[in-house]
């Protein structure tokens, strides 16, 4: 495995940057620069009542990690002060934070040294270490903390002595805990312990009702010596457990059974199994391999094959200037995630589209709600419920059509890259099934074909339009992979599909046959820069001529810099310039597009370009944007495109590269259930795929 790249440690604090961010799929945890102050947690399959807009959204949990240091009677939560932020390093090798500070009082200065993950391999166990030695002799006390008082919510149970069982009380305690308007609850277990001596006195707090778990370590500390407070805590979602916080019991006291450096060394050998898939840049800057191995890291650190739920458009990830997409999943997740994932994760990129089919239910009820057959995904489905959850009249849920279709191309990509015929059958059949059948009833008849009336593109825009290139793009490509499953699986397939089919065009300009983003666009018009015709060439590969292709690619490119720095399509406008040949351009618009959207500290993907967004937040990881970076790396670039046809078949373009770029390269790449090795030169005819006794050979295409 070649190592990741690290994003530089943070130095300085008191900026206005994102704090670090940890996952594993399951838990999220913004670790603040004093790691033992509640930052945010966030659990799949966790949400509440929004306070503001009243709508189902991921809700915040108790935070599982806090803790407190006291130095002579001084504590740090009370006197923050006087603490001193050292440095703060992350390494995306095994997704570790490493924090260092120092506490400073009249008596000794406590030298601090925080080390916090979370299991990939125990994926409800958070864990945590915080080493402290001290420089002068003072009586230090050490607090393992479960801290309740930041977050909505009510606390339904505290436990701290098995009932029936006081023999068999192997963690610190247990609450459970209800989310505002009781959409669901969590459970968490506290097992902490201290290593060193002389060994300190230990006792578990009761600081009576409504309040979180406690647990202080007592000891006379004199220097030359150091003590370890291991905290190990189990956070359960309802959604898997009925009885939350007893089986956050169990897996905590299973965790503290095995022991933290075994977790720690698991969670490692994992993620070294997952680094198997870096993408390998060969360029001039190594830039962009840093910021390769940071999407990387952010999109597999959140996404687990044991997660009830989708992931957000930040993933497990949320701070206190934004939440304005309320953890709600929405397209941008099954559009732009799924695909890297389907190489490097593909148990995560089941997972991902899992909830859809959890949720078919809603999305059925959805379709009926406006009149139509089938199954219509909603805009903004809630992290449970799968319910529409868009706040107030919710009016980009009227239009924004392509959802459903995003969706269930999502899924029929998972089939051709996995070749999992169970998942075909089970899963990927009825949804994209169930979505052909909602297409036929929102088309109407025009013409001699049909029409999408009254739809929105990618643009969210005040007004719909007609025929919404990329809205029609996704219902002609969800289409022809339902009629090519009926005939697969021996399934009928009512002749609407073909019908609809055949009678849907997409919108082109009548001088240069290329296409445009809906009937009637114009350039000037409200975000009409926005390149939906181009999203309609890659990812979903619409067929179209050479000659559409040059004049779609054109038109589009010349008006990047009214749209590049927004959100999801502008990390692909390199792809776009490189299919069109020129590779300066491609350099520069991928700087433009998406290296400009990269936060300083540790190299998060921000939603907006700052610099032409000053006033909005910065907020990040932000998944549409980093996947889009990925995709464009693993296929767009390289030419590939996923089909049911044999994987060495899916090169379909001359290898073209920014300018500075040599080669991409994927040692181990999960391809129809097999590891598979990608080679993508610049200059190269084809790209390779080279799977388990399969060699293809490609020659230079010429000069």
């Amino acid at each position: 495995m070649s190592t990741p790249l690290d994003p530089e440690p943070a130095t300085t604090t008191g900026r206005d940057e994102l704090p670090a961010y940890i996952s594993n799929g399951l838990i999220g945890i913004r670790v603040l620069d004093l790691p033992l102050l509640p930052g945010i947690v966030l659990a799949s399959g966790y949400s509440g009542l929004h306070p503001e807009v009243q709508v189902e959204a991921a809700a915040q949990a108790p935070y599982l990690l806090a803790g407190d240091i006291c130095v002579d009677g001084v504590w740090l939560t009370m006197d923050t002060q006087q603490a001193e932020f050292v440095d703060q390093h992350y390494d995306f090798s095994n997704g570790e934070v490493t924090t260092r500070f120092r506490f400073v009082t009249e008596q000794a200065t406590a030298n601090v040294e925080v080390l916090t993950f979370c299991s990939r391999t125990q994926p409800t166990l958070a864990l945590q270490e915080v080493a402290v030695d001290v420089d002068r002799e003072c009586d230090l006390r050490l607090r393992a903390i479960v801290d309740i008082t930041q977050v909505h919510g009510r606390l339904l149970r505290r436990t701290l002595v098995t009932p029936g069982r006081p023999d068999d009380t192997l963690v610190d305690g247990s609450i459970l805990w209800a989310s505002l308007g009781d959409k669901s609850r969590c459970g968490i277990a506290l097992w902490s312990q201290v290593v060193g001596e002389p060994q300190p006195q230990r006792q578990v707090l009761d600081w009576g009702l409504e309040s979180g778990l406690a647990t202080e370590y007592s000891v006379h500390a004199v220097p030359g010596r150091r003590w370890r407070l291991r905290q190990i805590a189990s956070l359960v979602p309802s959604a898997l457990h009925a009885d939350a916080d007893r089986e956050a019991t169990r897996l905590g006291a299973k965790g503290a059974e095995q022991g933290f450096e075994s977790l720690r060394a698991e969670n490692r050998v994992e993620w070294n199994e997952l680094w198997k898939g870096r993408v390998v840049i060969d360029a001039d800057d190594d830039r962009w391999q840093r910021l390769a191995d940071a999407a990387f890291y952010y999109l597999n650190a959140s996404t687990h094959s044991s997660a009830p739920s989708s992931t957000s458009i930040y993933g497990l990830a949320q701070w206190i200037n934004y939440h304005y997409y309320y953890g709600h999943v929405m397209w941008d997740v099954d559009f732009f995630c799924v695909p890297p994932l389907i190489l490097s994760q593909p148990d995560a990129a089941r997972s991902l589209l899992r909830y859809r089919t959890q949720s078919v239910r809603a999305a059925r009820s959805n379709a009926r709600l406006n009149g139509r057959l089938g199954l219509q995904f909603p805009w903004e489905s809630g992290p449970n419920d799968g319910d529409e959850a868009s706040p107030g009249s919710g009016k980009a849920s009227w239009y924004e059509d392509h959802v459903s279709l995003d969706v269930a191309w999502s899924f029929g990509q998972v089939v051709h890259g996995t070749g999992d015929g169970r998942f075909l059958e089970d899963e990927a059949a009825p949804v994209i099934f169930g979505v052909a059948d909602w297409i036929t009833s929102r088309v109407v008849p025009s013409g001699d074909g049909f029409a999408i009336r009254d739809c929105m593109g990618i643009a969210e825009r005040s007004e719909p339009a007609d025929n919404d290139a990329f809205t029609v793009a996704g219902a002609k490509a969800v289409l022809r992979d339902a009629i090519a499953l009926a005939e697969r699986l021996g399934r009928y397939a009512p002749p609407s599909w073909e019908t609809v089919l055949g009678g849907l065009e997409l919108p082109t300009d009548g001088a240069d046959g290329g296409l445009i983003t809906h009937d009637a666009w114009t350039p000037d018009e409200e975000k009409g820069a926005t390149p939906g015709p181009l999203a309609a060439l890659f990812p979903l590969w619409t067929d179209v001529s050479p000659e559409t292709a040059k004049a779609t690619l054109d038109r589009y490119l010349a008006l990047a810099p009214d749209y590049i720095g927004s959100p999801m399509l502008s990390p692909l406008y390199g792809t776009w310039a490189a299919w069109a040949g020129d590779r300066a351009l491609a350099a520069r618009l991928l700087d433009e597009g998406y290296s400009q959207l990269i936060g300083e500290r540790y190299l998060q993907t921000l939603e907006l370009d700052p610099r032409k967004n000053p006033q909005k937040p910065r907020s990040g990881p932000f998944f549409a944007n980093l996947a889009g970076y990925l995709s464009g790396l693993l296929y767009g670039l390289p030419g590939i495109r996923i089909g049911p046809e044999d994987p060495a078949a899916w090169p379909q373009r001359a290898v073209v590269l920014p300018e500075g770029w040599r080669s991409i390269v994927v040692a181990r790449a999960g391809i129809r259930q097999l590891p598979a090795r990608i080679v993508a030169r610049h200059g190269d005819e084809r790209a390779t795929i080279e799977l388990p006794g399969k060699k293809r050979r490609t020659k230079a295409a010429a000069a």
